[in-house]
Protein backbone atom coordinates (compact mmCIF):
# COMPACT_ATOMS: atom_id res chain seq x y z
CA UNK A 1 0.00 0.00 0.00
CA UNK A 2 0.80 3.34 -1.27
CA UNK A 3 1.90 5.51 2.50
CA UNK A 4 0.26 8.52 2.71
CA UNK A 5 1.82 11.83 1.83
CA UNK A 6 1.77 14.43 4.77
CA UNK A 7 0.85 18.09 3.91
CA UNK A 8 2.40 20.07 6.83
CA UNK A 9 0.78 23.56 7.87
CA UNK A 10 3.58 26.02 9.60
CA UNK A 11 1.10 28.93 9.42
CA UNK A 12 -1.84 30.69 10.90
CA UNK A 13 -4.83 28.26 12.22
CA UNK A 14 -7.02 30.26 11.01
CA UNK A 15 -5.81 29.16 7.63
CA UNK A 16 -6.62 25.49 8.32
CA UNK A 17 -9.74 25.02 6.29
CA UNK A 18 -7.81 26.54 2.99
CA UNK A 19 -5.35 24.00 3.41
CA UNK A 20 -7.47 21.03 4.22
CA UNK A 21 -9.08 21.47 1.02
CA UNK A 22 -5.62 21.66 -0.85
CA UNK A 23 -4.62 18.44 0.76
CA UNK A 24 -7.68 17.02 -0.44
CA UNK A 25 -7.29 17.99 -3.86
CA UNK A 26 -3.72 16.96 -3.90
CA UNK A 27 -4.90 13.56 -2.84
CA UNK A 28 -7.65 13.33 -5.36
CA UNK A 29 -5.57 14.64 -8.60
CA UNK A 30 -2.69 11.90 -7.20
CA UNK A 31 -5.35 9.19 -6.40
CA UNK A 32 -3.56 8.78 -3.16
CA UNK A 33 -4.24 10.09 0.73
CA UNK A 34 -3.08 13.10 1.70
CA UNK A 35 -2.74 13.54 6.00
CA UNK A 36 -2.44 17.29 6.89
CA UNK A 37 -0.49 17.72 9.79
CA UNK A 38 0.49 20.72 11.54
CA UNK A 39 4.21 20.75 11.33
CA UNK A 40 6.57 20.95 14.30
CA UNK A 41 10.14 21.42 12.76
CA UNK A 42 11.14 22.17 9.07
CA UNK A 43 13.87 19.65 9.57
CA UNK A 44 10.79 17.48 8.75
CA UNK A 45 11.04 17.65 5.38
CA UNK A 46 14.67 16.57 5.30
CA UNK A 47 13.80 13.58 7.57
CA UNK A 48 10.91 12.23 5.22
CA UNK A 49 7.96 13.39 8.20
CA UNK A 50 6.64 16.38 5.67
CA UNK A 51 5.88 16.08 2.31
CA UNK A 52 4.46 18.99 1.06
CA UNK A 53 3.50 22.02 3.38
CA UNK A 54 3.28 25.84 3.20
CA UNK A 55 5.49 27.70 5.43
CA UNK A 56 6.96 31.04 6.22
CA UNK A 57 9.00 33.24 3.20
CA UNK A 58 11.78 33.41 6.37
CA UNK A 59 12.00 29.55 6.85
CA UNK A 60 11.77 29.53 3.29
CA UNK A 61 14.83 31.22 2.77
CA UNK A 62 16.74 29.48 5.13
CA UNK A 63 15.99 25.70 4.17
CA UNK A 64 16.65 27.00 0.09
CA UNK A 65 20.20 28.23 1.58
CA UNK A 66 21.02 24.16 2.60
CA UNK A 67 22.79 22.15 0.35
CA UNK A 68 21.44 20.55 -1.08
CA UNK A 69 17.71 21.97 -0.26
CA UNK A 70 15.34 19.78 1.41
CA UNK A 71 12.56 21.74 -0.51
CA UNK A 72 10.85 23.38 -3.52
CA UNK A 73 8.63 26.11 -4.00
CA UNK A 74 5.46 25.52 -6.15
CA UNK A 75 2.59 28.20 -6.11
CA UNK A 76 1.48 30.98 -3.54
CA UNK A 77 -1.16 33.19 -3.41
CA UNK A 78 -2.52 35.56 -4.74
CA UNK A 79 -4.55 37.55 -2.86
CA UNK A 80 -7.65 39.50 -3.49
CA UNK A 81 -7.68 43.37 -2.96
CA UNK A 82 -6.34 46.26 -5.08
CA UNK A 83 -3.45 46.91 -2.29
CA UNK A 84 -1.68 43.84 -3.57
CA UNK A 85 -1.25 44.07 -7.02
CA UNK A 86 -2.39 40.70 -8.51
CA UNK A 87 0.89 39.62 -7.24
CA UNK A 88 1.66 36.63 -4.11
CA UNK A 89 2.59 39.74 -1.74
CA UNK A 90 1.36 40.52 1.55
CA UNK A 91 1.57 42.94 4.25
CA UNK A 92 2.53 43.22 7.61
CA UNK A 93 -0.33 45.60 9.06
CA UNK A 94 0.59 47.60 12.22
CA UNK A 95 -2.52 47.50 15.10
CA UNK A 96 -3.35 49.19 17.94
CA UNK A 97 -6.27 49.63 19.79
CA UNK A 98 -9.10 51.95 18.20
CA UNK A 99 -8.67 54.46 21.42
CA UNK A 100 -4.76 54.27 21.65
CA UNK A 101 -3.43 57.63 21.28
CA UNK A 102 -0.38 56.35 18.85
CA UNK A 103 -1.23 57.41 15.63
CA UNK A 104 1.90 56.91 13.27
CA UNK A 105 4.93 54.41 13.31
CA UNK A 106 7.30 56.84 14.67
CA UNK A 107 5.32 56.97 17.77
CA UNK A 108 5.87 53.46 18.66
CA UNK A 109 9.19 54.16 20.40
CA UNK A 110 8.44 52.93 24.11
CA UNK A 111 5.82 50.82 23.42
CA UNK A 112 4.90 47.37 23.97
CA UNK A 113 4.79 45.08 21.32
CA UNK A 114 3.68 41.61 20.39
CA UNK A 115 5.12 39.50 17.92
CA UNK A 116 4.49 35.94 17.13
CA UNK A 117 7.83 34.16 17.15
CA UNK A 118 11.39 34.94 15.62
CA UNK A 119 10.61 32.59 12.74
CA UNK A 120 8.35 34.55 11.14
CA UNK A 121 9.15 37.10 8.63
CA UNK A 122 5.37 38.69 8.74
CA UNK A 123 5.62 39.04 12.74
CA UNK A 124 9.73 39.50 13.31
CA UNK A 125 11.95 40.17 10.31
CA UNK A 126 10.16 42.80 8.69
CA UNK A 127 9.34 44.82 11.31
CA UNK A 128 13.32 44.56 11.83
CA UNK A 129 14.03 45.74 8.72
CA UNK A 130 11.40 48.22 8.56
CA UNK A 131 12.76 50.03 12.11
CA UNK A 132 16.11 49.86 10.23
CA UNK A 133 15.29 51.75 7.49
CA UNK A 134 13.09 54.15 9.81
CA UNK A 135 16.80 54.60 11.73
CA UNK A 136 15.64 53.30 14.52
CA UNK A 137 18.06 51.51 16.86
CA UNK A 138 17.59 48.09 19.20
CA UNK A 139 15.51 49.51 22.30
CA UNK A 140 13.12 51.26 19.92
CA UNK A 141 10.19 49.20 21.24
CA UNK A 142 9.35 48.94 24.77
CA UNK A 143 8.29 45.62 26.51
CA UNK A 144 8.30 42.38 24.06
CA UNK A 145 5.95 39.56 24.26
CA UNK A 146 6.41 36.74 22.05
CA UNK A 147 2.38 35.34 21.80
CA UNK A 148 3.43 32.42 19.46
CA UNK A 149 1.05 33.03 16.46
CA UNK A 150 -0.66 36.10 15.10
CA UNK A 151 -4.20 35.39 16.00
CA UNK A 152 -2.82 35.75 20.47
CA UNK A 153 -0.67 38.92 19.37
CA UNK A 154 -4.21 40.30 17.72
CA UNK A 155 -6.03 39.96 20.66
CA UNK A 156 -3.16 40.96 22.97
CA UNK A 157 -3.25 44.62 21.16
CA UNK A 158 -7.14 44.43 21.55
CA UNK A 159 -6.75 43.41 25.34
CA UNK A 160 -4.88 45.76 26.26
CA UNK A 161 -2.43 43.45 27.18
CA UNK A 162 0.18 45.51 24.93
CA UNK A 163 0.30 48.82 22.71
CA UNK A 164 1.15 47.38 18.96
CA UNK A 165 1.95 44.55 17.04
CA UNK A 166 2.32 43.25 13.20
CA UNK A 167 -0.06 41.43 11.52
CA UNK A 168 -0.29 39.19 8.39
CA UNK A 169 -2.40 41.04 6.40
CA UNK A 170 -4.46 37.81 5.31
CA UNK A 171 -4.53 36.61 8.90
CA UNK A 172 -5.88 40.24 9.91
CA UNK A 173 -8.47 40.10 7.06
CA UNK A 174 -9.94 36.80 8.29
CA UNK A 175 -10.04 37.97 11.83
CA UNK A 176 -11.47 41.17 11.45
CA UNK A 177 -13.97 39.35 8.63
CA UNK A 178 -14.74 36.76 11.06
CA UNK A 179 -14.86 38.80 14.72
CA UNK A 180 -16.32 42.00 14.13
CA UNK A 181 -16.71 42.85 18.12
CA UNK A 182 -12.96 42.71 17.41
CA UNK A 183 -12.24 44.74 14.54
CA UNK A 184 -14.54 47.66 16.09
CA UNK A 185 -11.92 47.22 18.89
CA UNK A 186 -8.59 47.63 16.99
CA UNK A 187 -6.89 50.37 14.14
CA UNK A 188 -4.51 49.81 11.77
CA UNK A 189 -1.60 52.79 11.49
CA UNK A 190 0.31 51.68 8.87
CA UNK A 191 2.29 48.77 7.21
CA UNK A 192 5.39 47.35 6.72
CA UNK A 193 6.08 45.41 3.27
CA UNK A 194 4.85 44.58 0.71
CA UNK A 195 6.95 41.00 1.09
CA UNK A 196 6.27 37.47 -1.08
CA UNK A 197 4.01 35.63 0.53
CA UNK A 198 4.42 32.35 1.78
CA UNK A 199 4.78 29.36 -0.34
CA UNK A 200 3.22 25.90 -1.12
CA UNK A 201 6.42 23.97 -1.04
CA UNK A 202 7.63 20.11 -1.72
CA UNK A 203 10.39 17.63 -0.82
CA UNK A 204 13.05 18.40 -3.26
CA UNK A 205 13.28 14.16 -2.75
CA UNK A 206 9.96 13.75 -4.26
CA UNK A 207 9.45 12.83 -8.04
CA UNK A 208 9.43 15.52 -10.66
CA UNK A 209 6.39 14.48 -12.05
CA UNK A 210 4.30 14.05 -8.31
CA UNK A 211 5.58 17.78 -8.18
CA UNK A 212 4.35 18.92 -11.23
CA UNK A 213 0.84 17.46 -10.81
CA UNK A 214 0.69 19.08 -7.27
CA UNK A 215 1.17 22.70 -8.94
CA UNK A 216 -0.83 21.88 -11.66
CA UNK A 217 -3.88 21.28 -8.42
CA UNK A 218 -2.73 24.65 -6.66
CA UNK A 219 -2.79 27.16 -10.29
CA UNK A 220 -5.92 25.53 -11.53
CA UNK A 221 -7.98 25.22 -8.16
CA UNK A 222 -9.40 28.96 -8.89
CA UNK A 223 -11.10 27.55 -11.74
CA UNK A 224 -13.59 25.02 -10.08
CA UNK A 225 -16.38 26.95 -8.73
CA UNK A 226 -16.68 24.53 -5.70
CA UNK A 227 -13.76 25.88 -4.12
CA UNK A 228 -14.31 29.42 -4.69
CA UNK A 229 -16.00 29.34 -0.94
CA UNK A 230 -13.06 28.04 0.25
CA UNK A 231 -10.48 30.51 -1.39
CA UNK A 232 -12.95 33.19 -0.48
CA UNK A 233 -12.86 32.16 3.11
CA UNK A 234 -8.93 32.57 2.86
CA UNK A 235 -9.14 36.09 1.09
CA UNK A 236 -7.62 34.37 -1.99
CA UNK A 237 -7.94 35.18 -5.71
CA UNK A 238 -6.04 32.08 -7.12
CA UNK A 239 -2.51 30.78 -6.66
CA UNK A 240 0.60 31.10 -9.06
CA UNK A 241 3.76 29.56 -9.90
CA UNK A 242 6.22 30.26 -8.09
CA UNK A 243 10.25 30.00 -8.37
CA UNK A 244 13.19 30.53 -5.65
CA UNK A 245 14.20 33.94 -6.99
CA UNK A 246 10.66 35.40 -5.63
CA UNK A 247 12.22 35.28 -2.17
CA UNK A 248 15.35 37.28 -3.08
CA UNK A 249 13.17 40.45 -1.34
CA UNK A 250 13.25 38.58 1.55
CA UNK A 251 16.99 37.67 1.30
CA UNK A 252 17.63 41.54 0.98
CA UNK A 253 15.55 42.02 4.02
CA UNK A 254 18.07 39.80 5.98
CA UNK A 255 21.52 41.21 4.61
CA UNK A 256 19.92 44.95 5.77
CA UNK A 257 18.92 43.77 9.70
CA UNK A 258 22.42 41.74 9.54
CA UNK A 259 24.57 44.75 7.63
CA UNK A 260 22.96 46.81 10.75
CA UNK A 261 23.57 44.55 14.14
CA UNK A 262 19.86 44.25 14.48
CA UNK A 263 18.55 40.48 13.91
CA UNK A 264 16.53 40.23 17.18
CA UNK A 265 13.19 42.14 18.48
CA UNK A 266 14.88 41.73 21.54
CA UNK A 267 18.58 43.30 21.26
CA UNK A 268 18.89 46.06 23.77
CA UNK A 269 22.13 46.96 22.15
CA UNK A 270 24.09 46.63 18.97
CA UNK A 271 26.12 43.63 18.93
CA UNK A 272 30.03 44.27 18.35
Amino acid sequence: MTAPLRFATFLAPNMVPVYRVLAARIGARLGRRVELVVGRSFDQFERGEADLGVICGLPYVWLAARHPAPVEPLAAPVLDGARYGARPVYFSDVIVRRDSPITCLEELAGRSWAYNEPASHSGHTVTLYSLVRMGARPGFLGPLVEAGFHQRAIRLVASGGVDAAAIDSQVLGIELRDHPRLAGRLRVIGAFGPSTIQPVVAASRLPARLKDEVQEVLVTLADDPAARPVLDYGLIDRFTPIGDAAYDDIRAMLAAIEAAGWTSLTQTAVSP
